[in-house]
């Protein structure tokens, strides 16, 4: 079926039901709709009625899409965690790793990670979605299984580097894949449901490797065990991401009907996202001249300084507590859960209440300053539990950025190119993150806690600007109306698009 797209009244994104409300989440037609209505414009509040045969597509999305990504990110953060639990069961000793070359090697995975993003941003635009997924998760997989047969410092420094590689186009991958199937409404949800499985990953990774810990074998040492372990069972789910993800929203799998062909319409134009494999120079120029997207991307870096170290040095963190290396192992569980409360409880406050996303994430990073000031200042090592407990939001925080970059940014290489520069960002910060631990200070690694600090501070302030400039854009955008607004097939961005109105 195809749209007459003479004026806005008659795009699907700008239809009206018969009590005169729109079903667009985006345009200025919903925004002063809300502001006749004494209401507040935020697509996480905008109660937008589905009709039963949408709620039935959606469903369908979920039970095809979110399962294979969810055990992907799963499988993602798992995996590049397998030296935090090897180095309780003697990685360290085994390899004669002396120095500063256990930081090294944990720190060498994100310069793969860094270098590979700017061809991931390339074949990203010029492969098919779902396939490139599948070949990257099986690389990795191998990467990881050869991983347990490494001998010394070199041959882990080498596959560590590869790993970051093939794992570097995950997360802008998975991204865009939610981007392109949900409206923006729905992305908040399924985006922190992935990435909750981060926190998952930490749960489960801490009992797994305590169960492989108590095993009794002389064939491998445990922590190739675990390595060898993890790596055949990503080996196998690349090949079903392979087979079975889907990427394209009128696949056959979806089995759609007359309406719901509309309806997929409907939803490309909400979540402004049309696929295309032209790469666009002005989009990637637009964005390079966007304030937003440097806040967002040192807000990704700060944060992750954090991240880098704490996620290889948990159970060395715990073990300094007092407690010994299997007790270390299963306690670091903990801090998955952690993870978990902190991606529920974020999710929860954006999709109730208005114009939130970026407040709710600068509200994580106070409560993860606030845990590692709790690291420093407690005398008590047992006590520092809480504190490490406390200090894990930046996960939730960091599925709120892509959440604001998926609902704020349109344009399919702008999209791209937004995703991968906030990657790379994302990167420096993990690459640094393990360096702050120095081992001169054990057991309080003060200097490094004082520079988490640090950085949670300067993510607060990134994550205020950004804010801040998109809360006086849509003040701009609501005075001046525009008459037509152009069909999503011509891929223009959010800055072209005077009808956009960003979600804070």
């Amino acid at each position: 079926m195809a749209f007459n797209f003479r004026n806005s009244s008659q795009i699907p994104m700008y239809s009206f039901e018969k009590n005169g409300r729109p079903q667009s989440l985006t345009s200025l037609d919903a925004y002063n709709y809300e502001n006749s209505s004494h209401l507040h414009l935020d697509d996480d509040v905008f109660q937008y009625e589905k009709s039963d045969q949408e709620k039935a597509l959606v469903r369908r999305l979920d039970f095809l899409i979110l399962p294979l990504i969810c055990a992907v990110d799963f499988l993602q953060f798992l995996d590049k965690s397998t030296i935090n639990y090897a180095a309780s069961f003697g990685f360290i000793d085994d390899l004669q790793l002396v120095g500063n070359q256990y930081n090294m090697i944990g720190s060498i995975f994100y310069a793969g990670y860094f270098i590979f993003q700017l061809p991931n941003n390339y074949l990203l635009q010029r492969v098919p979605l779902a396939k490139y997924i599948g070949i990257i998760v099986f690389l990795w997989g191998a990467v990881l299984t050869a991983m347990a047969f490494g001998k010394n410092f070199s041959h882990m420094m080498a596959m560590r580097f590869l790993l970051g590689m093939f794992e570097a186009g995950i997360y802008p991958s998975l991204s865009l894949l939610v981007s392109t199937f949900y409206r923006r409404t729905e992305q908040a949800a399924r985006l922190g449901a992935f990435w909750l499985c981060n926190g998952f990953a930490l749960c489960f990774g801490g009992l797994i490797a305590y169960g492989i810990g108590t095993m009794e074998t002389t064939l491998f040492k445990t922590w190739q065990w675990i390595m060898l372990i993890m790596g055949l069972v990503t080996c196998v789910m690349g090949v079903i991401c392979y087979l079975f993800l889907i990427d394209n929203p009128k696949s056959p799998a979806l089995n759609l009907n007359a309406e719901q062909s509309v309806l997929v319409e409907q939803r490309t134009r909400d979540n402004a996202v049309f696929r295309t494999t032209m790469i666009k120079k002005h989009q990637i120029i637009e964005a390079l001249k966007e304030p937003r997207l440097w806040c967002l991307c040192f807000a990704a870096m700060f944060l992750n300084v954090q991240n880098g170290g704490i996620t290889i040095y948990s159970t060395q963190l715990i073990h300094a507590f007092g407690f010994d290396q299997l007790q270390s192992v299963l306690l670091s569980a903990g801090s998955g859960l952690s993870d978990i409360i902190y991606i529920c409880t974020s999710v929860y406050i954006v999709t109730r209440k208005e114009g939130r996303v970026l407040y709710t994430a600068m509200g994580l990073m106070t409560m993860d300053l606030i845990g590692l000031l709790l690291l420093l200042l407690i005398p008590n090592p047992r006590l520092k539990l809480i504190g490490f407990y406390l200090c894990w939001p930046y996960a939730a925080t960091y599925v709120l950025i892509l959440t604001c970059i998926t609902s704020n940014v349109s344009g399919y290489t702008k999209k791209i190119f937004y995703n991968g520069l906030v990657t790379i960002f994302y990167t420096i910060g993990n690459f640094s993150g393990s360096f702050f631990f120095v081992e001169s200070q054990k057991p309080t690694y003060w200097g490094g806690m004082i520079g988490y600090c640090c950085s949670c501070f300067l993510c607060i302030v990134c994550l205020g600007g950004a804010r801040w400039t998109m809360a006086r854009e849509n003040v701009i955008r609501s005075q001046h109306r525009p008459d037509e607004s152009k069909p999503v097939e011509e891929d223009q961005t959010d800055a072209e698009d005077p009808s956009f109105i960003y979600l804070l």
